[in-house]
């Protein structure tokens, strides 16, 4: 399956757009199912957007209780990339400019490909909850039982007495 979008070929493409699907398991990613995507590659001047849809199921383990649970995904993305150095002009001239909100753009520094398995995965990491929950009743897994015996170096605990001042 073909995971790198030629910028020569995007360019000499039908009105400058190219579609891809991508229906694969990505290495690093524990996959239930094949990562689907449906992507839209079109040249815009000095740069590229690729949009589209990315669904699959990945496992992933429970911060609370470690058990493993299935995770659905189903997020859109929307990347741009810059054809050229998007910051040359402004490091040669030694002026600051400021990135707003939706101008987040991915400089390929005069590279002439883009590597679609590369950013399908740095999407489904980012795209992952930051806390992993299996469940919304999840309350752990009890550590300590009943019959265990606590740490022996908490034992100072037990007599330490607070005097009230008067």
């Amino acid at each position: 399956m073909k995971t790198i979008l030629s910028l020569d070929e995007l360019e000499n493409s039908e009105n400058k757009t190219l579609y891809f699907t991508f229906n694969e398991k990505i290495d690093g990613i524990n996959c239930v199912v094949p990562i689907c995507a449906d992507l839209c590659a079109k040249s815009l001047g000095d740069f590229v957007e690729i949009s589209g849809n990315v669904k699959g199921k990945v496992i992933l383990e429970c911060d609370l209780c470690l058990d493993e649970f299935n995770y659905e995904l189903d997020f859109a993305i929307d990347e741009i990339f810059s054809k050229g150095s998007l910051l040359g002009d402004y490091e040669e001239s030694g002026q600051e400019f400021e990135i707003k909100d939706g101008q987040f753009v991915t400089d390929l520094n005069g590279e002439k490909e883009i590597d679609i398995y590369d950013l399908l995965y740095q999407s489904v990491i980012l795209n992952l909850p930051n806390k992993k929950v299996c469940g919304i009743n999840c309350k752990g897994k009890d550590f300590l039982s009943e019959d265990e015996i606590p740490d022996p170096r908490l034992d100072v605990f037990n007599n330490l007495q607070i005097n009230p001042k008067n």
